[in-house]
C-alpha cells in the first residue's frame, strides 16, 4: 500500500509565524504600512472623493509549500544518508528544501568541488555501504562534468542515484545563462551508460519515478540512474487541493540462475580433476564472500580473484591468483563468477605490431559462467568485452545463485570424491605458501632504493595498519597489497574504477571513507599522483566534513602507464626511448602534495625520498587519521 502524503510540516504552526509566513507578511506588510501613511496625509489635505481610488495589491513572493518540499519527503523514504553535490541553480529549490525543510539530515548535504568528484564519491560510498548515495548535478554543464564518473560506475556495475536540475519550459528560463544550462533532453548525453532515466512532469509522476529509479538501480546488474527534476516543478507552490501520495518501495529479489543449469554446473565441478573458479564482481556483501569460500572449500578448487570486489581471502590456501597461467593450464572445468571479461581471463594477449593471443585453457575444458551481466547489455559502449565461448552460460546474480550451487555440490559429493578433493587441496596449499614466500622475497629487492619501491611502501604501510579494522578504499599499489597483506573481510577492498577513468581514486576513497566512518573502520588509500590532479578539491571536502582517511601518495611524477606506451611505440619504430617522457611526466616543477593537502586542512608530510623516513612518517599519519582527521603522506616512488 502506498502512503498518503501527510507531513507535520504541511500546515503552518498555530502559535507562531514560520519562516515563509514571516517573509510573506514582511513583503505585504511593509507595502500596507507605507500605503496607510500616505493615505492618512492625503485624507487630511484634500476632501474625500465620492469613489475611492482602486487599491494596488502587492505581488505574493513566497509560498508555504513548494514542489521541492514534497520531493524531499519522497526521497527521504529511500533512506539516503548523504547528498553528494556541487551547488547549481537548477536545483536550488531542492537544495533549500533539503537544508531547511529536511533539516539537512538523512540525507546530509555534502559540499563537493566538482561533479565528477560528487559521482565518484557516491561510487566509492556505494561499494562499502551496499546502497547508492544521492547525487545532484546542474543542468548541461554539471552533467558533462559528471559524465566520466558516471561511466566508471556503469562499467563497475555500481548503483548511483543522480538527480539533474533542468528548466524545460523555455518561457520560464531567465535570459542568458539559464538557456546555456538547460536542454530539451537532459539525460541524452549519458543515456548510453546509465540503466534508466525519466523526466517527471508532475509531483505524482516524480514520486513514482523516484521509487522506480531506486528499484532499477538496485536490481542486478546494478547501474546508475538519472532523474531530471524540472526547476518549475521544484519551485511552484503546491496546490492545496492536490492529492499527493508517496509510493511504497519494495526491492526486487536478485535473479538466481536456472535450477537445472545450476545442477549441471555442480555435476561438472564435482567430477572435475582440476576445477578453477574465477571471481571478479562476485561478492556484493560479506555473505557473498562467505559463500565463495564455502564452495571452494567443498570442492578444494583453485580460486583466482580478479579483484573487482573483495571476493576471496588473500591468504587462503586455495587462493591461486598469483598462479593464473599455471592453474588454468591444467583446468578441465572453469567457473566464472561475475567475470566482466571471461575471454580475457582465459587468454594471453601480446601487444605487438600485429597483436596475437593464445588460450590459457587446454582444449576440451568446460567453461561455465554465472553472471547477471548478460541481462543488461547496450550496444554502443563496449564494456561487455570479447565474446566468451562458454559451454554453460547461466544468467543470474552469482551471489544469489551460490547457495543453490553449494547445496547441489554437497548432494553430489561422494566419499571417494571427498578424498580426491583433499589430495588436491593439499597440493594447492603448498603452492599458495610458495607464492607468499616468493612475494616476500621479491619485496626485498631494492628495499633501500630511492625513489622508494612500491613493495616497501606497501610493506611499511601494512606494518602500521594490520592490527586495525582497516579498509583499502582505493589504489592497488601495483598489486603489492594483494600479495603482502591479509585480506579476509569484504570491506577491506572495493575494487577499481570500472572503466579505468582517471580521476576516480581520490573522490572514491573519500566516499568509501565516509561510509566506513560510522563503522569505526580505518580507511587508507594508495593515491596515484596524476589521478589526484584531476579534481584535487575533494581534499577540501574531506577536511570540511571531517572524513578520516589516510592518503599515501604513489608519487612517481608521471602518468607512467602512458610513458610505457610511448616507450613501446618508440621501440616498435626503432627510435629509442629517450624522449618518452614528453607529454606524460609531471615534473618541472614537481608538485608538493603535502603543501597542497595542508592548504585544504589536511595533516600532511613529504615529499619523502629516503626510505628510512617512510616508516616513522606513516606512523605519525596513522595516529592522526585514527583520531578522525584526514592525513596525507607524499612518497616519491619508483614508477611501478
Amino acid at each position: 500500500m502506498a502512503n498518503s502524503y501527510q507531513s507535520e510540516k504541511s500546515s503552518p504552526p498555530t502559535s507562531s509565524v514560520d519562516r515563509r509566513d514571516f517573509l510573506r507578511l514582511a513583503a505585504t506588510g511593509t507595502a500596507a504600512l507605507v500605503g496607510s501613511a500616505k493615505a492618512l496625509k492625503a485624507e487630511e489635505a484634500a476632501p474625500k472623493a465620492d469613489t475611492p481610488a482602486e487599491a494596488k495589491e502587492a505581488d505574493v513572493l513566497t509560498a508555504d509549500r513548494t514542489g521541492s518540499d514534497f520531493m524531499v519527503d519522497v526521497l527521504k523514504t529511500l533512506n539516503f544518508e548523504y547528498v553528494f553535490s556541487n551547488p547549481g541553480s537548477s536545483f536550488r529549490g531542492l537544495q533549500e528544501s533539503f537544508i531547511n525543510y529536511g533539516s539537512n539530515k538523512n540525507p546530509e548535504w555534502l559540499t563537493c568541488c566538482h561533479e565528477e568528484s560528487s559521482v565518484a564519491m557516491a561510487h566509492g560510498y556505494a561499494k562499502i555501504e551496499g546502497k547508492p548515495g544521492l547525487v545532484f548535478a546542474h543542468g548541461t554543464v554539471g552533467l558533462q562534468h559528471a559524465a566520466m564518473a558516471i561511466y566508471n560506475a556503469f562499467c563497475d556495475r555500481v548503483p548511483v542515484y543522480l538527480i539533474l536540475g533542468n528548466t524545460m519550459d523555455a518561457t520560464m528560463r531567465r535570459p542568458g545563462v539559464e538557456w546555456y544550462h538547460s536542454v530539451q533532453d537532459a539525460a541524452l548525453m549519458v543515456r548510453d551508460y546509465i540503466k534508466w532515466d525519466d523526466l517527471p512532469i508532475s509531483l505524482a509522476h516524480f514520486a513514482e519515478s523516484a521509487a522506480r529509479a531506486y528499484k532499477i538501480a538496485m536490481t542486478p546488474p546494478m547501474e546508475p540512474v538519472v532523474l531530471v527534476a524540472d526547476s518549475e516543478l521544484q519551485e511552484r507552490a503546491i496546490d492545496p487541493g492536490e492529492k499527493l501520495r508517496i509510493p511504497k518501495l519494495s526491492l526486487t529479489t536478485p535473479p538466481q540462475g536456472d535450477s537445472g543449469a545450476v545442477s549441471e554446473a555442480a555435476r561438472l565441478l564435482v567430477s572435475a580433476e582440476n576445477p578453477v573458479i574465477i571471481a571478479d564482481r562476485c561478492a556484493r556483501t560479506q555473505a557473498g564472500m562467505k559463500y565463495l569460500v564455502e564452495l571452494a572449500e567443498r570442492l578444494q578448487a583453485s580460486v583466482i580473484d580478479q579483484g573487482g570486489r573483495m571476493n576471496f581471502p588473500s591468504r587462503h590456501a586455495l587462493n591461486q591468483s598469483d598462479r593464473r597461467a599455471a592453474v588454468l593450464g591444467s583446468a578441465d572445468v572453469v567457473l566464472a563468477l561475475e567475470v566482466a571479461d571471461f575471454w580475457g581471463a582465459t587468454h594471453s594477449v601480446r601487444d605487438q605490431l600485429t597483436r596475437s593471443s593464445r588460450s590459457l585453457v587446454k582444449s576440451g575444458a568446460k567453461l561455465i559462467s554465472i553472471s547477471a551481466m548478460e541481462l543488461y547489455i547496450k550496444s554502443n559502449y563496449q564494456d561487455f568485452q570479447r565474446f566468451p565461448e562458454t559451454d554453460l552460460p547461466i544468467s543470474g546474480d552469482a551471489e544469489a545463485t551460490l547457495p543453490t550451487l553449494i547445496e547441489e555440490v554437497k548432494r553430489l559429493t561422494t566419499a571417494d570424491r571427498k578424498r580426491a578433493f583433499q589430495d588436491r587441496g593439499s597440493k594447492l596449499a603448498a603452492a599458495q605458501h610458495q607464492s607468499v614466500e616468493r612475494a616476500r622475497a621479491e619485496a626485498a629487492w631494492g628495499w633501500d632504493a630511492s625513489p622508494i619501491s612500491l613493495a616497501r611502501l606497501c610493506a611499511e604501510l601494512w606494518a602500521q595498519i594490520k592490527d586495525k579494522d582497516w579498509s583499502l578504499v582505493a589504489g592497488n599499489g601495483s598489486g603489492w597489497p594483494a600479495r603482502l597483506w591479509n585480506f579476509d573481510k569484504y570491506h577491506q577492498h572495493i575494487g577499481g574504477s570500472g572503466a579505468a577513468g582517471v580521476g576516480y581514486g581520490s573522490p572514491a576513497a573519500v566516499g568509501a571513507a565516509l561510509a566506513n566512518k560510522k563503522h569505526g573502520r580505518f580507511s587508507v588509500n594508495i593515491q596515484n599522483d596524476g589521478d589526484l590532479m584531476y579534481a584535487p578539491g575533494v581534499l577540501w571536502t574531506a577536511a570540511h566534513h571531517r572524513i578520516p582517511l589516510l592518503n599515501v601518495m604513489h608519487n612517481n611524477r608521471a602518468y607512467h602507464q602512458e610513458v610505457m606506451h610511448i616507450q613501446r611505440m618508440a621501440n616498435r619504430h626503432s627510435r629509442g626511448v629517450d624522449t618518452a617522457h614528453i607529454g606524460s611526466t609531471i615534473d618541472d616543477p614537481n608538485i608538493d602534495y603535502a603543501k597542497l593537502a595542508q592548504s585544504m586542512g589536511w595533516y600532511a608530510e613529504g615529499p619523502i625520498t629516503d626510505p628510512k623516513d617512510l616508516g616513522p612518517a606513516l606512523k605519525r599519519a596513522v595516529a592522526v587519521a585514527a583520531k578522525g582527521e584526514p592525513a596525507l603522506i607524499d612518497v616519491v616512488t619508483q614508477p611501478r
